[in-house]
């Protein structure tokens, strides 16, 4: 009956088995090999610590954790299109809140966030020194918060424990604290760096969000949408941890006209606010971005998608119509592939920008916002590109889209920690360093090229974070905690029970292990 975790730990094992060394004068030269508790295997720190940072290369993809906070928010569907992209229902249920604990994503990110858990935990019992440790602890804490955040339960193996022992289960609270507790260690003893790293600015970025989420995250279980009381102390903490990464002096917010350079093929290079992320290179990407644009383009839009996913006709609406972030055309890619950054609606062309593209029975290519999820034509939706690939040659004289595009895959962005410090204001924390909810929103807005708002309230902050974040993994998050996730939305016509804040324990996760009990509802 531990099937499930008995093949969670063979897997961390076999992927240390790899780390083992194989040449004993290459063990002493680089100092890093070390023997575990039992001395019957030898462990490399450094390809452990590697195989930590390599989890996360899932969040790039357009299912996992990116589907379970995308889906079921008032950003994204994914309409079955005759034949394609029913999956069973897959995308269907995560939109309409149907769900159930044999869902196939809500299994697959249990089994991938902890296996990422896992590999931290079986670093951290190994490493010597304060910098491994630190990065460890901060992923260990990253994939924790996202099991905090999406199931409300954590299981917990030390890499001591036998195989066959059940993990002992931290409730969200607990859960809570536990990461709470990694971060501090990571914060304090981490320096700054890259954004493809752990640092001391991701660190504290994390804790900021830990904070402005913990009314949410120590709820009592059996209300888990609240209402919820938000501290001030805890605010007062998550304006905090904001101000250390604002005074970091290394991040700055794109000026107006440069959004597009968080997401694009040089983000590496020009982008001023990128805080955690997956870096990628040109030709050769670890945690590649090109599902972010397949998911939703056209067979005949270049580069060539899967034609699934949309955005929601309401959430187009709400953007301002001079807002950069609503997208265009963006020169280098536009002109040579056709295809707009932003949203995409109405008649689709290619890279001359005079030649309009087909759907499959010849017809013009044309998105439009209505979108049945049920049953769709294929031009059905609006379209998001939000990390447009680069244009490479295609050896006639034309150009296609890199699938091996060097992209970064964003975790945490500077705009992100202005707009909490703004949000954990107007639920009461102390102003700092003249700052106001106002002036912070309007510091994102104005390099955005828009005007300034007289006064902000839960519903622009909201309304902020959905234009700066959308498509970046943030809005089922956002919206539990502003209290609009189980609103009706278009295809979901009536509000949904409050248990749908939280995801199922996996079936089969609960069958395994006695201490999971699963969440009120299920």
């Amino acid at each position: 009956m531990k099937t499930k975790y008995n093949s969670i730990a063979l897997v961390s094992l076999l992927v240390l088995a790899n780390m083992s060394c194989t040449n004993l004068d290459e063990e002493i030269l680089q100092g890093k090999f070390v023997t575990s508790g039992s001395g019957s295997t030898t462990i490399n720190v450094s390809a452990a610590l590697a195989g930590t940072y390599d989890q996360l290369n899932g969040f790039s993809d357009q299912s996992n954790v990116y589907a379970l906070e995308e889906h079921p928010s008032d950003e994204m569907m994914g309409p079955t299109r005759g034949t394609d992209w029913d999956d069973f229902g897959t995308w269907r249920k995560l939109h309409q809140h149907t769900w159930d604990p044999s869902h196939n994503q809500v299994s697959d990110t249990w089994d991938n966030l902890n296996i990422g858990s896992y590999r931290a935990t079986q670093t951290l019992s190994v490493a010597t020194d304060n910098q491994t440790k630190a990065e460890a602890s901060f992923l260990r804490a990253f994939y924790m918060f996202y099991i905090v955040d999406l199931y409300g339960q954590v299981p917990q193996r030390e890499a001591a424990d036998s195989p066959d022992s059940n993990p002992k289960v931290y409730n969200r609270k607990d859960a809570t604290d536990f990461v709470i507790k990694d971060l501090d260690f990571a914060a304090n003893n981490l320096a700054s760096g890259i954004p493809g790293k752990a640092t001391k600015e991701a660190a504290n970025t994390m804790l900021a969000k830990m904070y402005l989420n913990k009314a949410v995250y120590t709820q009592d279980p059996a209300s888990p949408a609240g209402p919820f009381t938000f501290a001030k102390a805890d605010m007062d903490k998550a304006i905090a941890y904001c101000d250390a990464v604002i005074k970091s002096g290394k991040f700055s917010l794109q000026p107006a006209g440069t959004w597009y350079q968080n997401f694009y093929w040089d983000n590496t290079k020009d982008s001023k606010e990128l805080i955690f992320v997956r870096e990628n290179q040109d030709g050769s990407p670890v945690a590649t971005v090109k599902n972010r644009t397949f998911m939703g383009l056209h067979y005949n839009q270049q580069p060539s998608g899967w034609n699934g996913f949309t955005t929601l006709a309401d959430f187009y609406n709400s953007f301002d119509a001079k807002d950069e972030r609503r997208g265009g055309k963006l020169a280098g890619f536009t002109d040579k592939l056709g295809t707009n950054f932003g949203f995409l609606v109405g008649q689709q062309y290619a890279g001359d920008g005079k030649t309009q593209i087909k759907d499959r029975s010849g017809n013009p290519l044309i998105f439009t916002p209505d979108v049945n999820i049920n049953y769709a034509t294929e031009a059905k939706g609006i379209r998001v590109v939000k990390f447009p690939l680069h244009p490479i040659s295609d050896g006639a004289g034309g150009y296609k889209a890199d699938e091996n595009s060097g992209n970064d895959y964003i975790f945490l962005r500077y705009a992100d920690v202005l707009l909490m410090k703004a949000e954990a204001i107007l639920r009461g924390g102390s102003p700092t360093n003249g700052d106001t909810k106002e002036s912070l929103v309007n510091q994102v807005r104005q390099a955005r090229g828009l005007s300034a708002l007289a006064t902000v309230d839960d519903k622009a902050i909201l309304l902020e974070r959905g234009h700066e974040l959308y498509y970046e993994g943030w809005r089922r998050n956002d919206q539990i905690r502003f209290g609009t996730f189980l609103d009706p939305v278009d295809q979901r016509s009536t509000k949904s029970p409050a248990f749908r804040v939280l995801f199922p324990i996996p079936q089969r996760a609960v069958d395994t292990n006695p201490n999971l009990k699963q969440n009120v509802g299920y």
